[in-house]
């Protein structure tokens, strides 16, 4: 596993005895043991490895700052006074130095009791995190475009250019199955089953499940296929007629790239999780929708849109890959929102 970074604490350039030093090595090395148990032991995906990584990581360079160079020398007072100061104090990670919302707070206190407990059972720590209570935050229903919406960012990318024509495939892709953006971006051609309209996908603690998905995702995806990544990897198409549908020859160049992943950049690069993010902002900021729309919101659109036409709970729950029930419920919360908003607006007596 890499080492990490303390971005706020250069103890490369401080004496290798100094306390912060050696403070940097012990919280190095505890926080890596948690997430390679938390990913190998018990199939947390990469990505919530790294967000337990990162979260824990500003809480060692907070603790080396006060003074504690060891997770064995944290005391109950010590999480209390950081967690006082996560929620009054201006992060400068946010934008406008906004403070850190609740929910973003109960997340970072979950890493940590988590950290703590693990240390506890596998070194013999003292826990100083078993008296503090997990914090219970009011859960804020999605927000979902309207279909109108929707189409309207579907139709964005109109253009013949190459990009175009894989942001097509990736939007149509993203609101025919649901899938996380960490999903869209780990998909490999091979994961495409376009004859039958499915695709499989690895989600959370390496559950792979099948996914139905639209005729126009699948014609945006074949087109897609056919012209547009092969050009991206580099690889010339040899005539106009082949241009038009999946080229049967090709013609590899010295710029020609290999790479596994479905979606990609110029060049063959795979497409990166935030660039994915920026696609799908730009695209809805040209056709005048929310700046709080993100590829997230193309997955609670597609569930809400299910529901809303009659579609099965459990059907909804498998295809987003929720291990519990429960999570999925939150879509029949929104619906209800919406049956009461337009009561409300309609009825005279409302």
């Amino acid at each position: 596993m890499s080492r990490f970074d303390f971005a706020e604490i250069q103890a490369e350039k401080l004496p290798p005895n100094s306390a912060i030093a050696r403070g940097k090595l012990s919280f190095e090395r505890d926080i890596a043991e948690f997430v390679a148990h938390i990913e190998v032991e018990r199939g947390f995906s990469t990505h919530t490895g790294a967000a337990y990584r990162r979260d824990l990581l500003a809480y060692g360079v907070w603790m080396i700052k006060n003074g504690i160079y060891s997770a064995r020398k944290i005391e109950y007072e010590d999480i209390l006074k950081w967690t006082h100061e996560l929620r009054v104090t201006p992060s400068k990670h946010k934008t406008g130095g906004q403070i850190y919302a609740a929910s973003s707070v109960a997340r970072k206190l979950a890493a940590v009791r988590s950290w703590h407990k693990f240390l506890a059972r596998e070194k013999n720590y003292p826990n100083p995190a078993a008296r503090i209570e997990g914090s219970r935050t009011k859960r804020k229903l999605p927000r979902v475009l309207s279909v109108t919406q929707i189409n309207s960012l579907l139709e964005a990318p109109q253009g013949a250019d190459i990009l175009e024509v894989r942001d097509r495939a990736i939007l149509e892709l993203l609101y025919a199955s649901g899938l996380r953006a960490a999903e869209l971006c780990g998909l490999k051609p091979a994961d495409l089953r376009l004859e039958d309209g499915l695709v499989r996908c690895k989600g959370k603690g390496d559950k792979e499940r099948l996914i139905p998905f639209s005729k126009a995702a699948k014609r945006a995806l074949e087109e897609y296929l056919g012209t547009a990544r092969p050009q991206l990897l580099g690889i010339e198409l040899q005539n106009e007629e082949q241009k038009r549908g999946r080229p049967r020859k090709i013609a590899p160049t010295r710029r020609t790239r290999r790479t596994e992943a479905l979606f990609i950049e110029r060049g063959g690069a795979p497409l990166e999780r935030i660039n994915l993010t920026a696609l799908v902002r730009r695209y809805a900021q040209d056709v005048g929708l929310p700046d709080w729309v993100s590829p997230h919101t193309l997955r609670h659109s597609f569930a809400t849109h299910l529901l809303q036409n009659g579609a099965d709970l459990r059907a909804i729950q498998e295809m987003l890959g929720h291990a519990d029930i429960a999570t999925t419920q939150i879509y029949t919360h929104i619906e209800t929102h919406h049956l009461r908003n337009s009561f409300k607006k309609s009825h005279p007596r409302a």
